[in-house]
């Protein structure tokens, strides 16, 4: 038996609603376990404070999600493999140790391998010297299948010699020459400290009140997130979390087709989280929240840092200049932000959860790291990718990004309405040609709520309470900002489109299920599977969504065409949304905040 993952088994929503101090609860686990013997997957469930098991199940027909363990004993059988060694001869590699192989999920093309092993599926690079970026030098045409159950190399495809790029594209310190020697000391000081509380897992900040959680597979999540309103504790999101990222390549290279990962399905974002650096990851004021997990073995895996909280200055917050009087009134925006970086093999991605005095609640999702690369013939081009240096090229494709809301816009009960923009008709009602107005569509089932995003209509959707009625007898809300956004280019007969079905909408909603949890938009067990699963089967009952506990997903896509400047490090590219308040509040709530002290403003 092997651990695949072991979290907490969440209260159900009313024991957490209702909680009062003192009270006891049973506190339970979540497990996914996997027999190697038979490839057999359990769910399992048990009772810490009885210390029992309450519930031992098999789920039939699914593949577990990858074990970190795996990885390493994947590269290991490779590398120790006569016929991938002798291949590795064949293109003038001799020194194994300087050969470094990514495991990557292998997806599900119907091949018969798929259907009775639990595979994964080896791509080669090479070092020029310990350390430096091997990422520089692919071993194009070279592949292997390995089965994790059985521990054994499978198949060795070796479909055409390459030539290793001649480049070394290093980036570490180590092989920078000259730094910049203009750039001075910023330093962020808080002589008071910072502004937030801390009670375990529970903050405070400002108005703003929740709870950060940390799971194997999502890495960070935030729980009962409220605002403080006239001395009220308002709510505003029951669970917010990062639920899939998925990644099509659009390359139809042998070594880059399959490269459609789930990196939080088939991986676990919370597995692969970073331990975050003080100066470097974050600066300021810092408070940190460890994340633990467990490895195969069952064993408690600790990473020190995984999640940062502290608090930035955001600009200007709200401004007016009396032309008349030229008095001025002015206040500086500061938020919060809690935010976990993972490395997914050559990607780093940081999801960065901004909390603003205004009780808006902002997303930026970071992506850099080092793009993944193939290899080119001398003379030879392609239309799928970007030349980057000498023979070397990144293959064209897509970073998709669900996030799921557990909503709660002043209570359970909560509906969405999507607001476009409108030209009204010259006419009697417009004479002037010049007016337009907000239309709004309420959405009541399921299907009627897969939407995707249009910047020509000023489109954003509202999720309000219509049982919460705001001093203009409207109901209160929140409404959904797209940012940047794209759809996939996969054709839809591929696989891709099957097996991540979600991808092409940006927006669903669905009623809160406590007894199917429907937590992940791709399905609980995307590995290897053929597809179906997740958002457009549950979406396919076409289920109320009126006025009644809902959950919204919101998807991003971020089109990544590769360019020279993104290599041999990527920068950062920035993708999110914003949540903001749309008649939740009587006014601005931000006016109570203090004016700046003059002598923090020259």
């Amino acid at each position: 038996m092997r651990f695949v993952s072991v979290g907490l088994n969440e209260p159900a929503k009313n024991i957490v609603l209702n909680y009062k101090p003192d009270e006891p609860v049973d506190r339970e686990a979540f497990m996914v376990l996997l027999d190697n013997a038979d490839n057999a997957v359990y769910e399992v469930v048990v009772s810490i404070t009885g210390q029992k098991v309450n519930s031992f199940i098999h789920i039939p027909g699914v593949q577990a999600a990858i074990i970190l363990d795996e990885f390493f004993e994947c590269e290991e059988a490779l590398k120790n493999d006569p016929t991938f060694q002798a291949a590795l001869v064949k293109r003038g590699i001799t020194n194994f140790d300087l050969v470094t192989i990514d495991p990557w999920s292998v997806g599900n093309y119907g091949e018969e391998l798929e259907q009775n092993h639990r595979i994964l599926r080896g791509i080669t690079w090479v070092h020029g010297e310990q350390g430096d970026n091997s990422y520089a030098r692919p071993v194009d045409g070279l592949l292997a299948i390995y089965d994790q159950n059985e521990k054994k190399v499978l198949r060795v495809e070796d479909h055409r010699v390459i030539p290793l790029p001649p480049e070394s594209s290093n980036y570490s310190a180590k092989y920078i020459k000259n730094f910049r020697e203009d750039l001075k000391p910023l330093e962020i000081t808080q002589p008071e400290g910072a502004s937030f509380t801390v009670d375990g897992h529970a903050v405070k900040w400002q108005k703003w009140r929740f709870r950060i959680g940390f799971t194997h597979r999502e890495g960070l999540v935030l729980h009962t997130l409220g605002y403080e309103d006239d001395g009220k504790v308002r709510p505003i999101i029951y669970r917010l979390s990062l639920a899939e990222m998925t990644v099509p390549y659009g390359d139809t290279n042998v070594t880059q087709y399959r490269k459609n990962a789930f990196d939080l399905g088939e991986y676990g974002f919370g597995m692969l989280t970073n331990s975050l650096e003080l100066g470097c990851d974050c600066l300021g004021e810092i408070h940190y929240f460890d994340g633990r997990y467990c490895n195969g073995q069952g064993e408690v895996v600790t990473i020190k840092n995984a999640v940062c909280m502290h608090e930035e200055d955001a600009g200007l917050l709200w401004k007016h200049t009396d032309f008349r009087t030229e008095e001025a009134e002015v206040r500086r925006s500061r938020r919060l932000v809690i935010s976990n970086i993972a490395t997914v093999g050559n990607y780093e991605y940081g999801v960065y959860w901004y909390l603003y005095q205004d009780g808006s609640i902002e997303l930026d999702v970071k992506l850099t790291g080092i793009l993944n690369t193939a290899a080119l013939l001398p003379g030879e081009t392609t239309k799928f990718g970007t030349l980057i240096a000498p023979r070397l090229y990144a293959p064209n494709h897509q970073h998709f990004f669900c996030v799921r809301m557990d909503m709660a816009i002043d209570g359970q009960n909560n509906k969405v309405v999507e607001m476009n923009t409108v030209a009204d008709p010259t006419g009697p009602e417009n004479p002037y040609g010049n007016a337009f107005y907000g239309q709004a569509t309420e959405f009541n089932e399921e299907q009627e709520a897969q939407r995707i995003v249009n910047p020509l209509t000023a489109r954003y959707w509202k999720i309000s309470n219509p049982e919460s009625l705001n001093w203009v007898e409207q109901p209160v809300a929140y409404k959904l900002i797209p940012g940047e956004n794209v759809l996939p280019f996969a054709q839809p007969d591929s696989s891709i489109a099957k097996r991540g079905g979600y991808m092409w909408k940006h927006l669903w909603v669905t009623p809160y299920n406590a007894e199917r949890k429907e937590m992940f938009p791709a399905g609980d067990y995307p590995n290897q599977h053929a597809g179906g699963d997740g958002l457009p089967k549950w979406s396919s009952e076409n289920r109320s969504i009126d006025n009644t506990d809902i959950v919204v997903w919101y998807v991003m896509g971020h089109n990544h065409l590769p360019g020279l400047e993104d290599w041999p490090v990527m920068p950062v590219a920035n993708m999110g949304f914003k949540l903001r308040p749309s008649g939740f509040f009587p006014r601005n709530a931000a006016l109570d905040v203090p004016p700046s002290i003059p002598g923090h403003c020259k």
